[in-house]
């Protein structure tokens, strides 16, 4: 029995279901009542209890000493995992004991004995849970079957993604230790295994057709969303390790240049706002023309609904089965020849360095309309890198063309034309606009001149910097409006980075498939509760990316305040910060409580 007054039980207890016997611990304190010692349990320890029996008097020493705020916080000089778990079961017994007092009380305190200890943040924990409950996923989650382990670990792993996106491994330990997440939603993390992240993992996977749907279904009924525009496209993320066993994992083109790196790619389908209405998972070569009759495929999408789609997907294949099947379509088009008339072009977008012109052409063989769109940044952009290649690309010829004289240079006429085919295809930007002749000496068998002039090419990019072409069968739209349709493409961008930066996307280091497919899922699932956020505070003038509202709530955390009062006792107060004026507009803008959790106060 431990000097302080409590000690360590074990307890052999059988089981009424199975018969089988298991043993099963409690922390116990001794108290005199009118003259006789009795033990009360303060705290069930629960049958994995796992701190080897030489350490039990020392442990229940240190909680003792915790609640009764005696001496230095590490007066006791425990070895680190077993303060944690000192500190942990002290906080269990404080909040098994706790009270919100909303009164006033005064009384005397000792100022020396003032500590604070376990602070865990709450700010971005606390948005989230709010735009979790306005998609219901919990609800949705536990008529799905999913237990109170499996929820509570499903919630954990989905906030940790929106706050501290990281490993499984990382994610555990951020529930456990920096997170108040846990006392918010009534859940001891610090008692939660590994294994059970990466079992509700498999488990959200499993249900993620559903879950997704729900979530669509609730954001829809929310925000009453417009379903007549949809935007589709794809991009990929990159693997660490070879993912040998897991056959999504191809070599294809890297939207980050990691071509060394096997792939797995991600379809999406959005609506106008943003909201994502169907994911689905591909290999990582696979070929973009060919995912959007997959992905649109049982969308029921409504009559006037008009799909968006880059380039890449905009092929005639897909654009005739989008006839097929009743799509009015917004796409970028493929050709290369480009047209633009000034006087023609209606002005859509007057802001200094960034206006933006269109010229609308009914095409009568096709029937569509092409837009061809006039960007005074575009156009910036691509006369400076035209002129960054060009000067390259001259530079490259003239140092080619100098060496022919000199001794060790390349001379041989075959090898000067495969240098030049390989300087072509390095400043193939610029190359398309240069006429090259190479002089053969027929009795060496060497070049001996290199000349090159600049071609005028109408119709091209370098005749018309800053002008791409839009084609639709949207006939009754104006240049306005099929301008601002398509800038949502732009949007979408904006998603995927998104997921790939703010919410840990990339890299992947799983190998097996379902592991792969439930990382990538409850990132979307992160996006989901992100997007329901972003909207509401659009609404309120709040326009800040994730990253930067992350940052904004970062320092609120929830404390406990650690004093002496006269009489001896220890008050034992926990609660949030007083939150800064900028979290307050955040909270406000959401309609909820600037004081994440509620107000705990024990006296021991």
């Amino acid at each position: 029995m431990s000097r302080y007054g409590m000690f360590i039980r074990c307890t052999t207890t059988r089981s009424k279901q199975s018969g089988d016997t298991y043993q099963t611990y409690r922390l116990v304190e001794n108290e005199r009542i009118q003259g006789q010692v009795k033990q009360r349990t303060l705290l069930n320890l629960g049958r994995h209890f796992d701190v080897d029996k030489s350490q039990w008097a020392e442990l229940a020493g240190r909680i003792s000493q915790l609640l009764s705020s005696q001496g230095s916080l590490f007066s006791l000089a425990l070895e680190p995992d077993l303060e944690a778990k000192a500190q942990r079961y002290a906080a269990q017994i404080l909040a098994s004991r706790s009270a919100v007092t909303a009164d006033s009380e005064f009384t005397s305190l000792s100022v020396d004995s003032l500590e604070l200890v376990r602070p865990r943040r709450v700010g971005i924990e606390h948005l989230a849970l709010h735009a979790l409950s306005q998609l219901k996923l919990d609800e949705k989650m536990h008529a799905l079957g999913f237990n109170r382990h499996q929820l509570a670990a499903a919630m954990g792993t989905i906030v940790a993604r929106m706050a501290y996106p990281a490993s499984e491994l990382a994610t555990h330990q951020w529930l456990q230790q920096r997170s108040g997440l846990g006392e918010l939603i009534g859940y001891d993390f610090e008692g939660m295994g590994l294994d059970r992240l990466y079992q509700v993992s498999d488990l959200l996977w499993k249900h993620h057709a559903e879950l997704e749907a729900h979530c669509y279904r609730q954001e829809l009924a929310l925000f009453q969303l417009d379903e007549t525009i949809t935007l589709f496209d794809l991009t990929n993320t990159f693997f660490e390790g070879t993912a040998k066993d897991n056959e999504t994992a191809q070599r294809g083109r890297s939207k980050e240049k990691r071509n060394d790196c096997p792939l797995v790619t991600l379809g999406l389908v959005l609506n106008g706002d943003g909201f994502p209405r169907r994911s689905q998972i591909f290999s990582g070569n696979a070929s973009e023309p060919k995912t959007l009759q997959d992905m649109l495929t049982g969308l029921q999408a409504a009559p006037d609904t008009t799909v968006v789609l880059d380039a890449g997907l905009a092929t005639e294949g897909n654009i005739g089965w989008l006839k097929d099947h009743g799509y009015h379509y917004l796409v970028v088009s493929r050709k290369r020849k480009r047209l633009f008339d000034e006087h023609e072009a209606v002005l859509v977008k007057d802001l200094p360095n960034q206006q933006i012109r269109v010229q609308r052409i009914c095409n009568e063989q096709t029937g569509e309309v092409e837009l061809y769109c006039h960007s005074q940044a575009r156009e910036e952009t691509e006369r400076a890198m035209q002129s960054q290649f060009a000067k390259r690309f001259e530079a490259a010829l003239q140092s080619l063309a100098d060496g022919l004289p000199k001794k060790g240079a390349t001379k041989q006429y075959d090898k000067v034309l495969e240098r030049i085919g390989r300087l072509k295809e390095k400043y193939a930007p610029a190359a398309q606009y240069y006429a090259i002749t190479v002089t053969k000496d027929d009795a060496s068998g060497k070049a001996n001149a290199i000349q090159w002039t600049r071609l005028e090419k109408p119709h091209s990019r370098a005749s018309h910097p800053g002008v791409y072409c839009l084609r639709t069968n949207q006939t009754d739209w104006d240049e306005a409006t099929l301008w601002r349709t398509y800038t949502m493409l732009t949007d979408l961008e904006a998603v995927f980075r998104s997921l790939k930066s703010e919410l840990g996307l990339r890299p992947i280091y799983h190998q097996k498939e379902k592991r792969v497919n439930g990382h990538i899922f409850i990132t979307l699932l992160a996006y989901h509760v992100v997007q329901t956020l972003r909207a509401q505070f659009k609404t309120q003038n709040i326009h800040d990316s994730w990253q930067t509202l992350r940052d904004k709530m970062e320092n609120q955390q929830r404390v406990t305040v650690m004093m002496k009062r006269a009489d001896g006792k220890t008050i034992h107060l926990r609660k949030a910060t007083r939150a800064e004026p900028h979290q307050e507009a955040i909270y406000q803008a959401l309609g909820i409580s600037i004081q994440p959790g509620s107000i705990q106060k024990t006296v021991v």
